[in-house]
């Protein structure tokens, strides 16, 4: 067999694969010669079949199926062994039937979409602008007012207030305004409702100073906007009725629940900052600030990558790509892509396409590698903000590890961590590669440039 290549383009080629009837003529016998010993076919005993009746049945299909693998093969080790970065899949030139009866050897060719060479530069002479986000005291009080408010606690109230749960009986009212009696009447005995999340601020209204044993008439419909499930757990009545409801009722007050926040103290701290690793409320507002600028490193970074893929793509986006090729392997790979559509479908994937190129090119430069640790490290930080969610900081590193491996376990999720893990593996060392040109900004300002990206 014979494999040869020929340059169509700057980054396209034609692939041409020759295969005689030596090539692949035992292969065929073996096969035969194996359906023989594994199939019972009428007539004959299982492994008695004589070849001639085994080629006259199988001999097409099974010759047909053993070149197309070979040829097959053939590519794929061509295009290894060459070390040809290819885009997409090699695409056959024509399709057709294998006339077997009156021919034994073959020719096949493929077109290779190539990836362009990009000669990409990373050093201290490539200067990248880094925005650091300046944390003001009004930040760090509005955290801690946030924190407090978390770790409170919750305490029966005299009258309602701005976030306030009220409890009571909630009793449906006729068109005249009076409690309604009938046997098909609503009344939640055990009411419960959140004045500061109706989405109708004149209905939370109605409760505001409101205390226990007042009664409020107000609409539950207008509090959700008639949202079903919502006005099922309040009314206590199926769904399917509750999207009818739409009259007033009147709740009369029996408990009201108020958040008192939590007051500055060790017990504070330690919710916040983990045990003792605070004792003043100097150390505990500085962790506070430390906090928030590691939560907004985060935005820093992305838009730091956001600053590197412009200048990128501006500087080597205009590569040359094998457009033609790349489209006919769109059609074949996609049942939504036709000859209609392919061109604006290309059009959308080509930037992603070459900013693929670029990253695979800076990942080469800065040698990034990948072990089971990292992954593993990046599934235990993504834990541990999911318990801290739940006001959960204390968590220790075995059940980290545990509920990081269960999290990696999941084959949907895991190829966006190893992803995740690789740009992150990528930036940190583009980051160190280059200079940085560090600016102070205030959040809106920040916000504004990142509105603009």
């Amino acid at each position: 067999m014979n494999v040869s290549m020929e340059k169509t383009g700057n980054v396209s080629a034609l692939l041409t694969v020759s295969i005689e009837e030596n090539d692949y003529k035992d292969k065929v016998e073996k096969e035969l010669k194996k359906i023989g010993r594994t199939h019972t076919i009428p007539g004959f005993r299982q492994g008695h079949v004589p070849f001639g009746e085994l080629n006259r049945r199988f001999g097409k299909h099974v010759a047909s199926d053993v070149i197309n693998n070979e040829v097959y093969n053939a590519v794929v080790k061509y295009i290894q062994e060459n070390k040809l970065a290819v885009l997409g899949q090699p695409i056959p030139v024509e399709v057709k039937e294998l006339d077997l009866k009156n021919e034994k050897d073959f020719t096949f060719q493929y077109e290779l979409a190539l990836a362009p060479e990009i000669n990409v530069e990373l050093d201290k002479n490539v200067t990248v602008p880094y925005y650091k986000i300046n944390v003001t005291d009004e930040m760090v009080a509005e955290q801690d007012k946030q924190f407090c408010e978390r770790f409170g606690a919750q305490v029966p109230g005299e009258e309602v207030e701005p976030n306030a749960l009220v409890k009571g009986s909630i009793m449906e009212l006729d068109e005249n305004g009076a409690v309604k009696t009938t046997d098909d009447a609503i009344q939640m005995i055990n009411g419960i409702v959140a004045p500061m999340y109706f989405k109708d601020k004149a209905e939370s209204e109605k409760f505001a100073g409101k205390k226990v044993n007042d009664k409020v008439v107000f609409n539950p419909w207008k509090t959700c906007e008639g949202n079903a499930a919502e006005l099922s757990s309040m009314l206590g009545v199926d769904k399917e009725k509750a999207a009818d409801i739409k009259g007033d009722f009147e709740m009369a007050i029996s408990e009201i629940i108020v958040l008192r926040p939590a007051e500055h103290g060790q017990e504070l701290y330690d919710n916040v900052l983990g045990k003792d690793s605070v004792a003043t409320e100097e150390d505990y507002l500085n962790g506070v600030k430390a906090m928030i600028e590691r939560d907004l490193e985060g935005s820093s970074q992305i838009m730091f990558r956001r600053e590197v893929e412009k200048m990128m793509m501006d500087k080597y986006g205009n590569m040359e790509l094998p457009a033609e090729v790349l489209k006919k392997w769109l059609e074949g790979a996609n049942d939504g892509i036709t000859p209609e559509n392919v061109d604006e479908e290309y059009t959308k994937m080509e930037p992603s396409l070459k900013w693929q190129l670029i990253k695979e090119r800076l990942s080469a430069l800065c040698d990034i590698k990948l072990d089971e640790n990292d992954l593993i490290e990046h599934a235990k930080m993504i834990a541990r903000h999911q318990f801290a969610q739940y006001g959960m900081t204390n968590i220790d590193d075995e059940t980290l590890t545990d509920y990081a491996k269960r999290i990696l376990a999941d084959k949907n999720y895991r190829p966006r961590l190893v992803e995740e893990v690789g740009d992150i593996k990528l930036f940190n060392a583009i980051q160190a590669k280059v200079t940085l040109d560090e600016k102070t900004v205030s959040l809106d300002e920040f916000k504004e440039m990142a509105s603009k990206m």
